[in-house]
C-alpha cells in the first residue's frame, strides 16, 4: 500500500465512471490505512447511469437490486500529489463487489481484457493521447476570443494564465503533457500527453479531463469537452497514437518504417473502425463532428501522415513508429476508445489482416473506404451486430451502453429536435456542455 507523503490531510480516491467521467470520495487522511487498504463503499449507480447522473434501470442496478454497494479500491503506485491543493493527494481506483470478485460493468476492465489479450501474445500497447476542449465564460458560455489562430504563439500567450497551470500542473501530478497549442477554433485548444502502457494513458486521460475542468475553473473559465459545442466551429477530439512492444522495443517499426506486423495492426483497426462507431463517438452530439474538410474523418481510409484519413501512419526514428486513430470524440470513454482500438488492432494480427490500398490524396473524396456511422442510430446497429465487441465487453455492460445510446437518441427525438442535423440544440448544451 502506498504511503501518504508528509502533510496530506485529504485523499482523492477516483474511477472512471460508465462515461469516463472522473468519480469517486475524499478520504480523510487518518482514514487512509485503515479504508484505504479495503476499499471505500460506493454506489454500483455510477455505472448506471449517463452523464447528468441520471439513472435508469440496467441488467446490473436497478430499482429492484436498489442499486448496491460496490467498493473502489486504490492502485498501488497510482498515488500522486493534486499540486492545485495543498495537502491533497490522488489515487486512481480500481471496483470490486463486496466479496472481493470484479465489477462486471467497470470499463477499466474491458481495457484490461484487451491488454491482457495483447500479453498472451507476448504485446504491450503503447498509447499516446492528444485531447481537445474548448474554455469559455462561465457565464455567457462562449469563447472570450473569436477568430481562428490556430498554433498561433499570440494567441496562445494570451491564455497562458490557464494553460500554463494546466500544463505544469498536470505534469507534476504524474501527467506528463509534453506541448499544448490553439486550435481551430476561438477558445478551443489541444493537449497531447506523452505516450505510456495503454492502462497509463486512459487513466492518465481520465484524470487530466477533470483536471482541466478544475484548474480552469479556479482562473474564470468553464472547460468543455463536449464534442461539439458550436455547429459552426471545429468539434473537440481524442485522437490516439498507438503502438506495440516487446522486449522494450517497438514491434511496429521495421527500421523505422511500419513492419509487418503494424500493417496487420493497421488492417485490424481499419476493418473494425465503422463498427466501434458508438464508442467513438457515444452521443448524437459527437455523430456531428463527422463532417467532411474538417479534419474529422468520416470513413476508414488509411495515409501515411494524412490528416485526411481516420488511420495516420507515422514513421520515423524506431520508437516513433506509430499509428494514430483520428475519429474519437474528447467524450469518449478512455477505457472504451483504447480497449476496443487495441482489440481491433489485435485481431488484425491474429487474422493477419491487410489493410486496403493506401490513400494518398484528400481521404474525404475516397469512394472505395467504408463510411464511418454519421448518426447514433447508426451507430448502434453497427454496435449490436459486433462480434468484436461482444467478444470484449461483458454482456451487462455491453446492453447498458446500448440503452444508454438509445436513451441519448430518445432525449433528441422528445425533444423535436433529432432531425436538425446543422446545428447543435439547446438539447444538446443542457446535457453536454457542464458535463464533458
Amino acid at each position: 500500500m502506498d504511503t501518504l507523503p508528509p502533510g496530506t490531510h485529504t485523499v482523492v480516491l477516483a474511477v472512471g465512471d460508465l462515461n469516463g467521467i472522473a468519480r469517486g470520495k475524499r478520504l480523510q487522511a487518518g482514514m487512509w490505512e485503515t479504508l484505504g487498504a479495503h476499499g471505500v463503499a460506493m454506489a454500483n449507480a455510477i455505472f448506471q447511469m449517463d452523464m447528468t447522473s441520471d439513472v435508469w434501470d440496467t441488467p446490473y442496478g436497478n430499482f429492484d437490486n436498489g442499486y448496491p454497494d460496490l467498493h473502489i479500491v486504490p492502485i498501488p503506485g497510482t498515488l500522486r500529489k493534486v499540486p492545485w491543493e495543498d495537502g491533497v493527494v490522488l489515487a486512481v481506483c480500481s471496483t470490486e463487489e463486496p466479496n472481493g470478485d470484479p465489477v462486471p460493468v467497470d470499463p477499466r476492465n474491458v481495457l484490461q481484457t484487451a491488454i491482457d489479450r495483447a500479453a498472451a501474445r507476448g504485446y504491450e500497447p503503447y498509447v499516446g493521447v492528444e485531447l481537445e476542449f474548448f474554455l469559455l465564460d462561465p457565464e455567457t458560455r462562449v469563447p472570450r476570443d473569436d477568430g481562428i489562430s490556430v498554433y498561433g504563439l499570440a494567441r496562445g500567450a494570451r491564455f497562458e494564465h490557464v494553460l500554463g497551470p494546466i500544463r505544469n500542473l498536470c505534469t507534476d501530478m504524474g501527467i506528463l503533457v509534453e506541448v499544448s497549442n490553439p486550435e481551430y477554433s476561438p477558445g478551443q485548444f489541444e493537449v497531447n500527453i506523452r505516450y505510456d502502457t495503454a492502462m497509463t494513458s486512459a487513466d492518465n486521460a481520465m484524470l487530466f479531463r477533470n483536471a482541466v475542468k478544475e484548474i480552469a475553473w479556479e482562473e474564470g473559465y468553464l472547460a468543455t469537452f463536449m464534442a461539439k459545442p458550436f455547429y459552426e466551429l471545429s468539434g473537440n477530439g481524442f485522437h490516439t497514437h498507438q503502438s506495440l512492444w516487446r522486449d522494450g522495443t517497438n514491434a511496429f517499426s521495421d527500421d523505422g518504417r511500419l513492419s509487418a506486423l503494424g500493417r496487420a495492426y493497421l488492417g485490424g483497426l481499419q476493418r473494425h473502425m465503422p463498427e466501434l462507431g458508438l464508442i467513438s463517438s457515444p452521443t448524437p452530439n459527437a455523430m456531428k463532428r463527422r463532417q467532411p474538410y474538417t479534419f474529422c474523418p468520416t470513413n476508414n481510409c488509411w495515409g501515411m501522415d494524412n490528416r485526411t484519413v481516420g488511420l495516420r501512419v507515422i514513421e520515423g526514428s524506431p520508437a516513433a513508429v506509430r499509428i494514430e486513430q483520428r475519429d474519437g470524440s474528447a467524450d469518449a470513454n478512455p477505457y472504451l476508445l483504447l480497449g476496443a482500438q487495441i482489440a481491433a488492432g489485435m485481431w488484425g494480427v491474429e487474422h493477419d489482416a491487410e489493410p486496403g490500398e493506401q490513400e494518398t490524396g484528400n481521404g474525404y473524396e475516397n469512394t472505395t473506404a467504408t463510411p464511418l456511422p454519421a448518426d447514433t442510430p447508426s451507430a448502434i446497429a453497427l454496435f449490436r451486430e459486433s462480434e468484436l465487441l461482444a467478444d470484449l465487453i461483458p454482456e451487462p455492460l455491453f446492453l447498458t451502453l446500448l440503452q444508454q445510446a438509445e436513451r441519448e437518441q430518445q432525449f433528441m427525438i422528445d425533444s423535436g429536435e433529432e432531425n436538425l442535423a446543422e446545428t447543435v440544440t439547446q438539447v444538446e448544451r443542457d446535457r453536454y456542455l457542464d458535463n464533458f
